[in-house]
């Protein structure tokens, strides 16, 4: 039953994704593409993505093997608890759509050092940008890679080198086309890996409600909950082995929230799609991903806890383990994947595959567009063509993705890698969302506060991880924020230049909020509610 590969099936399945997310993008890049394409419009995709284009690539984007394989990992490790991560960032997108997007589309904001540069100075947009290449490069980009080649390895056979570099390939053909081929075939990449995910979520419970003599898979959730009842809290109290990942009330009322505004609100990765788009339809779009988000444990992290409960129950007792004999999470879904029957497990692989691909795709063209238009068009060749600023930044694509190829075998080491991204993230998450915030909505923020802060994020992080490495890390980055933030208030307050807010624009009226949007976001809140209680 358990048969590590693929069969001639699943390759005619997964090939005929690749068909037709190939075709399908070359037809968007023939169609949206016209001969005086400039850079804005290969960088943002400038008012051609529909909300439910700039939805779908947001969560495109966003989902990867970090979750399908991660996640589920964590799953298998930690249990539902895990899950804050996706439906506390479905709240943050409703903040980021109500108060954030305003300031960007107002002040016609195309990169995040972009705003800095406006709001302070080109010193603190070109520190950032570093930081932000350096993170998207050697943690986001080899990770990703990284847990893909994995998946890849364990599902399909193919070897881990071998997979490094043929994720890669794929995602630069579908990078290099611009923001419009990536926005669109994103759509296609969504519903594929939705379906792909919820096929192996029913096997998943249709394996417990088999080995525990269940009807249906709605009892075999139940079963779940019996077998694994502590995999089932939300809130984790401090005897728990995993405290320190999830801990406690963080996840709701702490530091949670300043990780998902910065990553959702302050991060070119994520916001870049929004940026080409008025304000009506990107925050329809905002909208339509926080939807989406509540979905995401139901196909990444429940099949995880099942893993779990089957190999307590002595199921996959040597494919859950290491060559050293060591149980790895991060198994967990790659060994569900196997069992599935073939043409499906072509489908799951499709997903797999589309999930890993287009994150790719999306933090590729955010390097690219950092790099083109933040340091090569302001430092390097300030008179550059559209042209010549699109080759550039195809260039960069391929260097950023040969790095990562070179660096993602590294990763070997990890037990949970979700876990690992979350944590190095989060050395420079304080001190930019601090800067991003005061410079949003405090006019004394000054240049000289925001670049103190910039500098001393990472050392300070990196402090307390040395120093305190007791403290759960989202305590320290909620700590670091509080200390960076009093940084940019006392700075601020006693710099000789107090009013010292820049170009950019914040008009109140523009926060207004359609009646749609006030309904969609209230169910969603709704919904949030009712799984916490559910779950607590």
């Amino acid at each position: 039953m358990n048969q590590t590969g693929l069969h001639t099936l699943d390759y005619l399945v997964f090939f005929m994704y690749l068909a037709i997310i190939g075709g399908y993008g070359y037809w968007i890049y023939k169609k949206k593409t016209n001969k005086s394409n400039t850079a804005s419009g290969f960088f943002l995709a400038e008012g051609s993505l529909t909300f439910w284009a700039i939805g779908a690539s947001l969560i495109a984007s966003n989902i990867s093997a970090e979750h399908f394989i991660g996640m589920s990992g964590s799953g298998f490790a930690i249990g539902l608890a895990i899950s804050s991560y996706e439906w506390m960032a479905a709240a943050a997108l409703i903040v980021v759509a109500v108060f954030f997007l305003p300031v960007y589309l107002k002040n016609k904001i195309y990169t995040m050092p972009q705003f800095l540069r406006q709001r302070y100075n080109p010193v603190v947009a070109t520190t950032m940008a570093v930081f932000w290449l350096l993170l998207y490069i050697f943690v986001n980009l080899t990770s990703i890679i990284y847990l893909g080649a994995l998946a890849l390895e364990v599902t399909a056979g193919i070897n881990f080198n071998v997979a490094v570099v043929a994720l890669a390939l794929f995602a630069i053909l579908i990078t290099i086309g611009g923001m419009k081929v990536i926005g669109y075939t994103d759509v296609v990449q969504v519903i594929v890996l939705i379906i792909g995910g919820l096929i192996t979520t029913y096997l998943a419970l249709d394996l417990v409600a088999k080995e525990f003599g269940k009807p249906d898979i709605l009892s075999a959730f139940g079963t779940l909950k019996t077998q694994a009842d502590s995999h089932f809290h939300m809130i984790l109290k401090q005897d728990n082995p995993y405290y320190k990942d999830l801990p406690g009330l963080t996840v709701i009322i702490g530091a949670m929230w300043i990780n998902n505004l910065n990553y959702w609100g302050c991060n070119q990765y994520i916001i870049q799609r929004t940026l080409g788009a008025d304000l009506e339809t990107a925050r329809k779009g905002i909208l339509f991903a926080a939807f989406l988000k509540l979905l995401v444990p139901l196909i990444v992290v429940i099949p995880g806890i099942a893993a779990f409960v089957l190999h307590q129950n002595g199921m996959f007792q040597q494919e859950m383990v290491d060559a050293a004999g060591t149980v790895k999470p991060d198994h967990a879904y790659p060994v569900l994947l196997n069992l599935l029957p073939m043409g499906l497990k072509g489908v799951a692989f499709a997903a797999l595959t589309a999930a890993i691909v287009a994150s790719l795709a999306g933090k590729a063209n955010s390097i690219s567009t950092i790099f083109t238009l933040d340091i090569y068009k302001l430092y390097i060749k300030p008179g550059a063509s559209e042209k010549h600023l699109i080759r550039v930044g195809r260039i960069a694509v391929w260097v950023s993705m040969l790095i990562a190829v070179l660096i993602a075998p590294q990763l070997k080491v990890l037990e949970q890698a979700y876990q690992f991204i979350q944590e190095y993230s989060s050395f420079i998450t304080p001190g930019v969302f601090a800067i991003f915030f005061f410079g949003m909505f405090w006019k004394k923020a000054t240049s000289a506060a925001a670049l103190t802060t910039a500098v001393l994020t990472i050392p300070l992080s990196t402090a307390f991880k040395f120093w305190f490495p007791e403290i759960p890390f989202l305590n320290r980055m909620g700590i670091a924020f509080l200390i960076l933030s009093a940084v940019m208030v006392g700075i601020s307050l006693t710099s000789k230049n107090k009013n010292n807010q820049g170009q950019i624009e914040i008009e109140m009226p523009s926060f207004n909020l359609s009646r749609s949007f006030i309904v969609g976001a209230t169910i969603i809140c709704g919904i949030l509610a009712a799984l916490y209680t559910a779950f607590w």
